[in-house]
């Protein structure tokens, strides 16, 4: 471990506020690559995480789609594991108690398959200590509308983010799905309906194919895309809907190392979420932090804010 991580706890300029949500530094480890955080804390000291986002949520639990449901791709992979979990009741039974031993920011990511599941789960986790944030998931499919994603009509987003909203009183971040015409439309939806802030982007939809049973390689055919290969994309997202919302917007999408995060803060997120390089190595959010603070020290940077939005277009 390098002095950088070691001396890390003084480093006041990494601190974060993401509408009320305090962190100290402005790296998270994204839904459904970092389990509850117990699965890693053999490999990191949790301490040094600015936060965690746990695996998504539901009222009950899942047992997610059958194998195979994960396939590596040219610069990153496709998962269709189906948001298996434990559900919520038993998340704060058996996995909140664990994580209050850190020194952490920990975010409950939540979905559901209809309006009263966002709300019921909302409801269920409000005023849990240790709980510190939501972030609800809107690339669930709507079984009420044949399927269509909530996060795919500006009207289900923001009607998800008012059901969640008046069920709990923590800061509610809101991620977004890639898969759209137009993402600005959704993340200005969901902040008029009340979202504190909003995540992106989520998986693109993407298949593989086996060529020689010319079987698709997932059982479930298609699957979220994820890694450095969606990057470019994820960047031109989170630069586009930074400069349509007032609320912060946290970045992720293929995000490796240092640099990487720091380019979706130039690009307007005034937070990352790290998710497929955990994958690759479990020490990656620690080592994104660490990097983080050496081009602070080496540029001179003060305050990792002061780099939010700098994009020079």
């Amino acid at each position: 471990m390098s002095k950088a991580v070691k001396n890390y706890k003084a480093g006041e300029g990494m601190k974060v506020n993401i509408a009320g949500l305090q962190m100290k530094n402005p790296v998270i480890t994204a839904s459904g690559t970092f389990g509850y955080g117990e699965e890693y804390a053999d490999y990191i000291d949790l301490n040094l995480l600015g936060g965690i986002s746990v695996k998504g949520l539901s009222l009950a639990p899942r047992a997610g789609n059958p194998p195979p449901r994960i396939m590596e791709t040219t610069g990153g992979m496709l998962n269709s594991v189906g948001l298996q979990n434990i559900g919520v009741d038993a998340f704060i039974e058996e996995k909140i108690p664990f994580l209050r031993k850190f020194d952490v920011a920990v975010i409950a990511n939540i979905y559901g398959e209809s309006y009263a599941d966002y709300a019921a789960v909302a409801a269920k986790l409000d005023g849990v200590p240790g709980v510190h944030a939501l972030e609800v998931n809107i690339s669930c499919p709507n079984v009420q509308k044949g399927g269509l994603s909530f996060g795919a009509d500006p009207r289900a987003a923001a009607e998800v983010t008012r059901r969640v909203r008046a069920k709990n009183s923590l800061p509610l971040i809101v991620k977004l799905t890639p898969n759209v015409t137009d993402i600005t439309v959704i993340a200005r939806a969901v902040e008029q309906a009340g979202a504190d802030a909003v995540s992106l982007i989520n998986t693109l939809t993407g298949m593989s194919i086996d060529l020689d049973t010319r079987e698709p390689h997932l059982k479930s055919i298609t699957g979220g895309l994820s890694g450095p290969a969606i990057k470019p994309v994820a960047l031109r997202m989170v630069w586009q809907v930074a400069r349509q919302v007032k609320i912060p917007v946290i970045g992720m999408g293929g995000i490796m190392t240092a640099r990487d995060a720091l380019e979706f803060m130039v690009a307007g997120a005034s937070a990352v979420q790290v998710g497929t390089a955990s994958f690759v190595n479990p020490r990656s959010g620690v080592e994104i932090i660490d990097g983080m603070q050496g081009y602070m020290k080496k540029n001179r940077i003060k305050k990792i804010t002061d780099i939010v939005g700098t994009l020079k277009t």
